[in-house]
């Protein structure tokens, strides 16, 4: 239940407590950890690993990915990204599943 008293903490642990933000985050973390062990060993195309899970978290991994060039800032970016991405999953999915009335 949805309601203006509810905590800011409590209102986003509701969104991302949804099955698809928990599904989307899931898979978030299985490219992150993809494009680590692409980039450990010796192949050409290693270096491009690391796009793909920047484009599964835009656009807010993009505004972090600009900061210093770390593997620690490469992982707050999509982490970053990925949580902003599921609370708005997680909305529109509570938002779809409850219908609703919304006039035009």
């Amino acid at each position: 239940m949805t309601g203006p008293g509810r905590s800011f903490p409590r209102r986003l642990r509701h969104l991302l407590g949804d099955v698809a933000a928990l599904v989307y985050l899931g898979l978030c973390a299985a490219l992150l950890i993809w494009a680590f062990a692409v980039s450990a060993g010796d192949n050409e195309d290693a270096s491009f690993a690391g796009v793909i899970p920047l484009l599964a978290t835009a656009p807010a991994s993009f505004v972090l990915i600009a900061l210093p060039d770390s593997p620690v800032m490469f992982v707050l970016a999509v982490a970053v990204g990925a949580l902003v991405n599921a609370t708005v999953i997680g909305w529109c999915s509570r938002a779809l599943r409850r219908g609703g009335g919304a006039s035009a």
